[in-house]
């Protein structure tokens, strides 16, 4: 006796994906560094502070670079691949390797003093001290003295 399968459009559009990103990512169809890298980001706000967490594994202090340009904060760094020498061995690369460069836009009155980098555990962290937010300024009207202001039109010959 045949069973009946209701057709799930859905199931096989997941279905391709899984096996195209299978396909794409197979072992030997390219590095884990020819790939695009961007380290992990976690983004929480006190209420002086914004803090961004980058999570940098293994990378040395000093390949870290962070720049404060035009109101954004750029993270650059670069993991190098450890060579090793197996002979007849298995290899299998799955983290990622190279450089990258993550920029993240900053509230306006930023400045670098704003700023507090710290490196610990492979988990770069940025403090990002809030700016005071200009408070609007009430402008006083003055009555005018003087009366109506009146004009007469000119016949343009």
């Amino acid at each position: 006796m045949a069973t009946l399968v209701r057709f799930d459009p859905f199931r096989e559009l997941a279905g391709l994906q899984n096996e195209m990103r299978r396909m794409i990512y197979a072992e030997g169809a390219g590095e884990p560094s020819a790939r695009a890298w961007i380290p992990a980001l976690d983004v929480w706000e006190s209420e002086n502070e914004v803090v961004y967490a980058v999570d940098l594994p293994g990378i040395p202090e000093e390949k870290i670079s962070v720049e404060l340009e035009d109101g954004a904060l750029s993270v650059s760094a670069e993991r190098e691949r450890e060579e090793t020498s197996l002979q007849d061995g298995f290899r299998r690369y799955e983290r990622h390797f190279g450089s990258f460069k993550r920029t993240i836009s900053l509230p306006a009155g930023v400045t670098e003093a704003d700023i507090k980098a710290s490196y610990s555990n492979g988990v770069l962290e940025l403090r990002v001290r809030k700016p005071e937010q200009p408070k609007p300024h009430r402008i006083p009207v003055a009555k005018s003295e003087a009366g109506a202001i009146e004009g007469k039109a000119q016949k343009k010959e």
